[in-house]
């Protein structure tokens, strides 16, 4: 029986060697109203505040019994607490997406979120990217209040993941 045990347990994704800053699975195992429990396999259960896992319009998007990839910000902060953190996973593949997008000079969707000087801020999954004005249209456009608020789809001409620095066209 133990051997069964210590075999099922060596090809589980607990048994996966786990360092910091690396996008791990992990179980919820509990919901409360502030905060999601996550089991990683590590020696502590993780406390993530739940905001992490709301969508845009503020629901829950998950469920106990759900797994869910995090990012392993701390495999012990100090506390004995496992560090996670769902928005810098979000944000991992988000980069991902946007550097193939780049790389591939495909297109990507955006949100146009708001006029900024020179252009406008565009929000690709919670990542902030520039598109300059002079790239909004063909031609030079007067009134571009009816833009902001809108999806769109973009090229990114420039991004650079050290400078955290995005932009499309």
């Amino acid at each position: 029986m133990n051997e069964n045990f210590e075999t099922l347990f060596e090809n589980s994704k607990y048994s996966q060697d786990l360092t910091k800053g690396q996008i791990v699975q992990a179980d919820v195992i509990d919901i409360t109203s502030d905060h999601a429990i996550l089991n990683s396999g590590l020696k502590s259960e993780s406390v993530v505040a739940i905001n992490q896992f709301k969508n845009q319009e503020g629901e829950i998007e998950i469920k106990i019994g759900d797994t869910v990839e995090v990012f392993l910000e701390d495999i012990e902060d100090g506390e004995g607490q496992t560090k996670l953190s769902r928005q810098r996973a979000k944000n991992e593949a988000t980069w991902k997406e946007i550097m193939k997008a780049f790389e591939e000079n495909s297109i990507i969707n955006g949100f146009i979120k708001s006029r900024v000087k020179g252009g406008f801020t565009v929000l690709i999954d919670q990542i902030n990217a520039f598109l300059p004005g002079s790239l909004v249209d063909i031609r030079p456009v007067r009134d571009t209040q009816y833009l902001e608020g809108t999806n769109s789809e973009f090229k990114v001409i420039k991004a650079e993941r050290k400078a955290n620095n995005i932009v499309v066209s």
